[in-house]
């Protein structure tokens, strides 16, 4: 350590004011750091326009000074990076690192004279920056009372958000207001289309041991980082060495760049394991009938998790080539009000009529992976009590897939009500994934934490939840969401949107899309893991030849190309099949019907077969959800695709590769 100090302050002396600027490697993205009357600022622009004006930078410690006045600069150090590395799964294969950094290490000048580092690094979709901290003589550990990250964009720009701190975590419809509006925190990723033509997004990477980052309007009417609390108002409590998460500016030249912005991934560290072991997986579930009232997750007469519905859906899965099934209800604690149960729910022992051991055998014989189902209800205390037994428990009945779940207004840690995005949340969102990692085990996180781009270090996280999926469809969900969701929610990884309902018209649940528009989605919302949620029937009888496509697309991708998109009116997206030539095509609209012409020039020579299952031209999302067309053409990359998408309606498209 002393030889550290050492090196640090023995190169030049030590400058009070300073500024520089960092370009990325195409120089069309510059961030301006400086340092005057002993702060930081940084400021962040475009083709020289500004996207951030000057923001401030610091930390407010609880029962220490604060961490931002009297700075003097000690020593820069640059460095370039551009390397490509492999996904697992992915939306793309091969994903290139590309960027230029400098690091600012900063000094107090009196006082304690405490040390830490800005590292910044600007790449040509963004810039991103964190603070490091190390250990030092008096300086060895913190407590966060406020993050002082500043966002100064333009209040002018117009932002899609959706609150934080409210009961349902992250399962809001989204918003759109002028940024001058946002006095209450509001969840990232924050996009926002600026007054000078950009679309930016506001978010974090590499969220470890730390609040996650809601933002909300500070005193001076700037936007500003607002940490998670835990709940006795701190932030954070860490043990130096530290480095926060990454901050992150994503910038494009408009709203559809940023779908395809890989700076969250690229930010996050390679794994430090093997996992060869973790593969995407398309599944059905002992699921949709509950929520159609059908079946009931508790036990009884119409109880839904039976050994011989799994046994009738394993079979289902096998005739419709279906990889794996989800089977909700098994375990004790769902009899009663299961909100309520979480102290007591049983993740080891199978409720009656479950025999777990037989399903597990006759799914094996079968070559179906099961998914698993933890259901905490927040309890943590509960569940952490019984985790590493319960992942063993699976893995000893050769289940390698599981769906927890996190219902609940709050987590229950350590005896004290927690908010799921603070600080004891993450850290019990890692443990959950490092064991399962322990146990070769893939996990479909619902009511999770955000993405942060973790799936880089650990890809047994193959998707999450995080917003609005199609549990509340009947009334709580309108067409336009899913048109939002590529520029907002899924900046930040992978979706269970939970796709594939046939059973549209259903009173008690009825589904505002159109039939196409549910092929759709396997295109247009990445999963690592994806679900055909509806239950065997609706896919073997009458649109039999609709689920084609869902037994035909695929999970994980080579490439993804953006074609077409407004924020909150349409949205079609070209992806190309891992390891394949076939190419697939997903577009979705708002409540507004919308014509599109698809330039196929993303192909490659050669002729290709276009399976195209369309709206029909008297569709709509309310008065005639299944008119749907389904037809086939020759094309090539020379070709344009016209197509008409019902009001909520939508298309598919599979590019098959023939010469």
């Amino acid at each position: 350590m002393f030889k550290f100090f050492r090196w640090l302050f023995g190169r030049k002396k030590p400058l009070l004011e300073y500024k520089t600027e960092i370009a990325s490697p195409d120089g069309r993205t510059v961030c301006e750091v400086q340092l005057k009357n002993g702060q930081v600022f940084y400021a962040v622009y475009k083709d020289k326009k500004v996207v951030i004006r000057e923001s401030h930078l610091g930390m407010n410690l609880r029962g220490d000074n604060p961490l931002y006045n009297g700075l003097m600069l000690v020593r820069t150090l640059s460095r370039t990076m551009d390397d490509t590395w492999e996904t697992i799964v992915g939306e793309e294969k091969i994903i290139r690192n590309n960027y230029n950094e400098t690091a600012l290490y900063l000094a107090e000048s009196g006082g304690k004279k405490r040390l830490f580092t800005m590292r910044f690094r600007v790449f040509d979709t963004g810039v991103a920056f964190r603070y490091e901290i190390p250990p030092q003589p008096e300086f060895q550990r913190l407590v966060l009372a406020d993050e002082l990250t500043e966002f100064n964009v333009d209040a002018n720009g117009y932002a899609w958000h959706i609150p934080a701190y409210q009961p349902d975590r992250y399962e809001y419809n989204y918003s759109r207001s002028p940024v001058y509006e946002l006095s209450s925190s509001v969840h990232t990723p924050l996009t926002i289309e600026t007054p000078v033509g950009y679309a930016i997004s506001i978010h974090e990477a590499a969220l470890y041991n730390y609040g996650s980052m809601t933002i909300k309007l500070n005193q001076k009417n700037v936007l500003a980082a607002d940490i998670t609390p835990l709940s006795d108002g701190a932030k954070a409590y860490v043990e130096l060495p530290f480095n926060t998460p990454w901050r992150v500016i994503m910038v494009g030249d408009n709203a559809l760049d940023l779908t395809t912005n890989r700076m969250i991934l690229n930010l996050n560290e390679p794994p430090k394991e093997d996992f060869s072991w973790v593969k995407p997986l398309k599944f059905m579930g002992i699921w949709w009938a509950m929520y159609v009232g059908e079946w009931t997750w508790a036990e009884g007469e119409r109880h839904g998790a039976t050994t011989e519905h799994a046994i009738e859906y394993i079979d289902a899965c096998k005739r419709l080539g279906i990889d794996g099934l989800l089977v909700e209800g098994w375990n004790n604690g769902w009899n009663g009000d299961w909100l309520k149960n979480g102290p007591t729910n049983d993740f080891m022992h199978p409720a009656k009529g479950f025999d777990i051991e037989r399903v597990a055998k006759y799914a094996k014989d079968n070559d179906i992976e099961l998914v698993g189902h933890h259901e905490t209800v927040g309890y943590i205390d509960n569940y952490e009590k019984q985790l590493d037994e319960a992942y063993q428990y699976y893995e000893n009945y050769g289940i390698h897939y599981v769906k927890p779940g996190y219902a609940g207004a709050w987590m229950t840690i350590q005896g004290r009500k927690e908010y799921h995005h603070s600080q004891l949340g993450v850290l019990h969102y890692q443990k959950a994934l490092e064991l399962a990692a322990k146990h070769h085990i893939m996990l479909d996180v619902h009511e999770p934490i955000k993405g942060t781009g973790l799936e880089r270090t650990w890809p047994n996280l193959l998707t999450r939840e995080g917003a609005r999926g199609q549990e509340y469809e009947g009334g709580a969900l309108s067409p336009s969401h899913a048109t939002i969701l590529p520029f907002t929610r899924l900046l930040s990884g992978g979706m269970d949107y939970t796709s594939g309902i046939f059973d549209v018209t259903n009173g008690t649940k009825r589904i505002a899309t159109t039939l196409a528009r549910q092929l759709a989605y396997y295109v247009t919302i990445f999963s690592g893991m994806q679900m055909a949620s509806d239950r065997p029937r609706f896919y073997e009888t009458e649109q039999k030849e609709a689920f084609k496509f869902i037994r035909d697309v695929p999970v994980s991708w080579e490439r993804t190309v953006p074609i077409l998109g407004v924020i909150g009116q349409y949205y079609v997206v070209a992806r190309q099949g891992r390891d394949t030539e076939d190419w697939f095509v997903g577009g979705v609209t708002n409540e507004e019907g919308h014509r599109v012409r698809l330039n196929l020039d993303f192909l490659a020579d050669g002729i290709y077969e276009a399976e195209i299952y369309r709206d029909g031209d008297d569709a709509h999302y309310r008065e005639n959800q299944l008119s749907i067309i389904i037809e086939t053409r020759k094309v090539g990359r020379m070709d344009n695709l016209d197509i008409f998408m019902a009001p909520g309606g939508g298309f598919a498209v599979r590019l098959k590769k023939v010469q």
